[in-house]
């Protein structure tokens, strides 16, 4: 049975689930791509280049085999030419590409000190539409010629509300005497996908990802 509520935080922020729904209703027909932009004010001291892999990148992992409902295949890491602004010897930013069962794409932009803000966003694109979550669009003051927006500065004040749905979550099924959410499986499949990052980011070129047989504990539980 069941025993654990894995922290993905993505599949209960607002925007995510809206974006969910409109993938599952078939609006926008069937998913080709998705671009993804993850970036951090800055890597905290011990960061390492793998870590932008199985430590930021896990969440696009995640949110990519959900929002999709397919596994991912295959992983490419490439390197941009590292930025002035990151730490000797981090590779930083990143451009992830990851390919799925069923012949998406899904791009993500991994990118720790960019110095500006916490941004988190996602592109989908179908055959017949697409939809973009995580521009902000807080407060504009407008003022002496200038209009500015503040952009968040890290990730709890980005996902508070998706924190709260999540712990909130895990309570009332709890309640119940039941488990819900993210579950082991999604936690394995995010874990082995990232370790294929990290040997795409060491080695170079692209590496297949094989994931063990799913149990059927996990067959109806969605991805």
């Amino acid at each position: 049975r069941r025993l654990a509520q894995i922290g993905f935080m993505r599949r209960y922020d607002a925007e995510y689930l809206r974006l969910k729904s409109l993938l599952d209703s078939g609006a926008l027909g069937r998913p080709l791509m998705l671009h993804c932009t993850h970036r951090n004010v800055a890597s905290p001291p011990h960061f390492t280049s793998a870590m932008l892999i199985n430590s930021s990148v896990s969440h696009e992992i995640d949110a990519a085999r959900w929002l999709l409902g397919q596994e991912l295949t295959a992983v490419t890491v490439l390197r941009p030419a590292p930025s002035s602004g990151a730490p000797q010897g981090l590779v930083d930013p990143q451009f992830v590409l990851f390919e799925t069962e069923r012949g998406a794409l899904v791009d993500v932009e991994a990118f720790v000190n960019c110095g500006f803000g916490y941004q988190v966003r996602c592109e989908a694109v179908g055959e017949t539409g697409s939809a973009r979550i995580g521009e902000e669009h807080g407060m504009v003051v407008t003022s002496r010629g200038a209009a500015r927006e503040d952009v968040p500065q890290d990730y709890i004040v980005r996902f508070a509300a998706a924190y709260d749905r999540e712990v909130q979550a895990w309570v009332d099924a709890t309640r119940r005497g039941r488990v819900t959410g993210p579950s082991v499986w999604d936690g394995y499949a995010a874990s082995a996908v990232a370790e294929a990052g990290v040997r795409s980011l060491e080695e170079g070129g692209r590496v297949t990802i094989d994931l063990a047989p799913r149990p059927d504990l996990y067959a109806d539980t969605g991805r």
